[in-house]
């Protein structure tokens, strides 16, 4: 009796730590339901977006660039390095009712820093509108070990502006193959960076917040993916990418403040590169 009560017990802890990182629907979602969900366009107009946040779409593009990535209101789908929750605004409220929005931070490793202000603040930011985000998980990863969930239990991972992140902190190449890995066979990988000039090099781009294109699609195809398609939805041609203070010298930072305000404002947002990977079903 003893065996089977600890037996029973270990599965029921499998079970939980494995739904905790990705449930998926509980029922198949009819056609009747997903023609009923809620369109990406009623999320764009939700008075829970901010006016600012609201003024970024034209530089971001969300509705075309969630299309580019195939992401659809069923789907199970992992957002790594959510930051503010700009995106977790629209896609938990999108995935609320028929698919699963989950935001990948990277676990603290101390207290009052950086990954702990993150945590802090996307969890409030969830437990603040239940209406909205009452589905939404929040998973923790350590970057140089990342599990992201249960192998194959996502339909879509995205990662918006923090490539760079990974590449200058040197855990681009585990957090890759994390992301390969919780995707289904056929799943997709949307990304979305700073786009460096043509020719350069990551050494050169270093801490820049640039990248170039070539260095993002050689960690995805190393990792197991397959370059599916790239888009020129986010692109910028006004930006001269020669900054100051690098890609934090435009807006939204505007790191120089006042100094030239108006030139920046005038360029807007980075010139991004957006790239649709995919894991092979074979």
């Amino acid at each position: 009796m003893r065996n089977i009560a600890t037996l029973t017990l270990a599965l029921a802890a499998a079970l939980a730590a494995n739904s905790a990182f990705a449930d998926q629907p509980k029922a198949p979602v009819t056609p009747g339901a997903l023609a009923q969900a809620t369109s990406i366009d009623t999320v764009l107009a939700g008075d829970w977006r901010s006016d600012k946040n609201k003024a970024r779409d034209k530089y971001r593009h969300p509705k075309e660039t969630l299309a580019f990535f195939g992401v659809a209101p069923n789907q199970s789908v992992i957002e790594l390095y959510p930051g503010g929750g700009w995106y977790t605004e629209i896609l938990a409220p999108y995935l609320k009712e028929h698919g699963h929005y989950v935001a990948a931070i990277i676990k603290p490793d101390k207290p009052g820093g950086e990954e702990a202000l993150n945590k802090t603040g996307i969890k409030a930011k969830l437990a603040a509108d239940p209406a909205r985000y009452s589905a939404a998980q929040v998973v923790e990863f350590v970057p140089k070990t990342a599990v992201l969930g249960p192998p194959g239990s996502a339909d879509v991972v995205l990662t918006f502006r923090n490539v760079h992140n990974m590449t200058d902190d040197g855990v681009a190449e585990p957090i890759f193959k994390a992301m390969f890995a919780v995707l289904k066979p056929g799943g997709t990988l949307g990304v979305v960076d700073h786009r460096a000039k043509a020719g350069t090099t990551l050494e050169q781009d270093k801490e820049s917040g640039y990248l170039p294109v070539d260095a993002v699609v050689k960690l995805a195809t190393d990792a197991g993916f397959k370059l599916e398609a790239q888009s020129e939805i986010n692109a910028n041609p006004k930006d001269t990418k020669d900054y100051p203070k690098g890609v934090w010298t435009l807006p939204p930072v505007l790191t120089l403040k006042d100094v030239d305000r108006e030139k920046y404002i005038a360029i807007g947002e980075s010139d991004r590169m957006t790239l649709k990977f995919v894991k092979p079903k074979k």
